[in-house]
């Protein structure tokens, strides 16, 4: 059978399982997984490490134009590990932080930061096979992607779902002072002037607050099929 290699976009805030999903979808397909918060996270990351102050863009574009920035995939049993080598070094733990993701969302709001990343972010999706998810993939990154999702869920349910992987890893926050925090991350992508966090035209809206991963993982796959894309991997892979 021959494949079609799509492009998949998947918009939405903060916690509503872009990430998860993305890397599920494009695990089934066979296609190339681009975490582009992931990116901004480094940027923000080094600015912090070389105490650039986070509102001088400048300082901030500079560092965007020059700064090296590959995601590295490694296979597992169950799926792939995302490694994000920055400078040749692995800050894929770093860059996860709270103080990064309390700072991100300023970060990307600087104009200079965002050409950068975006002109990166499409160079990486010329051959078409890959699953993009971040803030502003299906209005600015990738406007010809074939399929367009934008995923939300309530508040409280992004708070907890943050809540419980800080607490697998060891990180105690209180529940009501990271829904704080979503809250405000929310209102800052939304109302920056540089590609705010906003719905695309021809976005398909899919509230993940009551479903399960895999029912949405399985509802993703089955838009990307109406649209042409062939799921020869995805079979491979449910039924060996």
């Amino acid at each position: 059978m021959n494949s079609k290699k799509i492009s998949i976009a998947i918009d939405g805030p903060a916690g509503s399982g872009k990430s998860t999903i993305a890397k599920e979808v494009a695990l089934k397909f066979g296609y190339t997984y681009i975490d582009t918060g992931a990116m901004y996270r480094a940027i923000t990351f080094k600015a912090l490490r070389e105490n650039i102050c986070l509102t001088d863009e400048q300082q901030l574009t500079q560092l965007a134009n020059h700064i090296s920035i590959v995601l590295v995939y490694e296979p597992l049993i169950d799926g792939t590990q995302l490694h994000v080598i920055m400078d040749g070094s692995d800050v894929s733990e770093e860059i996860r932080s709270i103080e990064v993701t309390n700072n991100v969302s300023v970060v990307a709001a600087v104009s200079g930061v965002r050409e950068a990343m975006v002109l990166l972010q499409q160079k990486m999706a010329l051959t078409g096979g890959v699953v993009m998810d971040g803030r502003d993939i299906g209005t600015v990154v990738l406007p010809q992607a074939e399929l367009k999702i934008f995923l939300t869920a309530s508040v409280t349910e992004r708070s907890k779902r943050r809540w419980l992987e800080l607490k697998e890893k060891g990180i105690m926050v209180e529940l009501q002072e990271l829904e704080e925090q979503i809250r405000q991350r929310d209102y800052l992508d939304s109302h920056r002037e540089i590609s705010p966090l906003c719905q695309a035209k021809q976005a398909i809206l899919l509230d993940t607050t009551s479903l399960t991963i895999d029912q949405v993982v399985t509802k993703v796959i089955e838009l990307a099929c109406t649209k042409g894309a062939q799921f020869d991997n995805y079979l491979m892979n449910k039924y060996r």
